[in-house]
């Protein structure tokens, strides 16, 4: 009979820690876990450590996030760069009724939590959406959608589907990359941890550049030794995006971004919304995935 308890009580366990799960860690965040173990974390309330100035608060953003063997990949409030969040996406160019602001460096215009749309957690996949809303000369311009699809891990190798969608609500909202001379950063973006030996490819090989900007590619990768051990993260630009192949940010201090629009302007019209989407792969390191 006690063996009879035992093996139930570990049927009843192993079954509670399959599949994925979410929790909430604190009152601005909601965490995904796969048979227990973190895969990411949403901040969707605004986080600000302290001594961080209050103008770098933001919320709607993954971080942290982790490969499959437990390595935290990315990173938060850098010192080099204390705006850049982990995954995120941003621009530094956003006009509207001809004024100029910065969802980047998060200057005159606010994203802001709406409203979640789905927590679905199953053994087969984890689906995460919600409503955002940007704010901009005391009102609502943007209203954004973002969908995360967790898939189970393969051969230590777990994907990331973002489907992402920006509708202009009360007249048309300009998006630019950064008006910068050699580069035009902005858009969907990965801030990533501290760490070493770092390797950044691309479908056209190794970067043996310290920096690479506005060269297209259909992915792009950085695989490197963390303090708990080798991972990468790849990103896969979705064909059906518009510009698609997309230029890149890269940067071996530890960011990849996709520079969508770039130079150019996207303009958002009320009713014509901007659907865009990115795999990200998240695995142990080893060879180009």
């Amino acid at each position: 009979m006690r063996l009879l308890a035992a093996l139930l009580l570990s049927t009843v366990l192993a079954a509670a820690q399959t599949g994925f799960t979410f929790e909430e860690p604190g009152p601005v965040s909601i965490r995904l876990l796969e048979n227990g173990r973190p895969v990411y974390v949403y901040n969707y309330g605004k986080v600000l450590p302290e001594g961080v100035p209050e103008d770098r608060a933001r919320c709607c953003y993954l971080h942290p996030v982790w490969a499959p063997n437990g390595v935290i990949v990315t990173d938060d409030f850098p010192k080099d760069h204390l705006h850049h969040r982990g995954v995120f996406w941003a621009w530094p160019v956003v006009r509207y009724r001809g004024v100029r602001y910065d969802l980047w460096l998060m200057r005159g215009v606010e994203r802001r939590f709406s409203r979640w749309l789905a927590r679905e957690a199953s053994p087969r996949r984890a689906r995460l959406a919600v409503e955002n809303a940007w704010f901009a000369g005391g009102e609502q311009i943007v209203r954004e959608t973002v969908e995360i699809v967790a898939y189970p891990v393969r051969q230590d190798s777990r994907r990331l589907d973002f489907h992402l969608r920006f509708e202009a609500l009360r007249g048309p909202v300009t998006l630019s990359g950064a008006p910068k001379p050699g580069t035009a950063y902005g858009g969907f973006c990965v801030r990533f941890a501290p760490r070493r030996e770092t390797r950044i490819t691309t479908e056209t090989g190794l970067l043996r550049e310290e920096n690479s900007n506005l060269v297209p590619s259909r992915w792009a990768q950085l695989e490197a030794l963390y303090e708990g051990g080798r991972a990468a993260l790849r990103i896969d630009i979705d064909p059906a995006n518009p510009g698609y192949p997309n230029g890149w940010c890269l940067r071996h201090y530890g960011f990849l971004g996709v520079d969508f629009p770039g130079y150019d302007s996207y303009l958002l019209k009320p009713g014509e919304p901007l659907e865009l989407r990115y795999r990200v792969t998240v695995s142990g390191g080893g060879e180009d995935q």
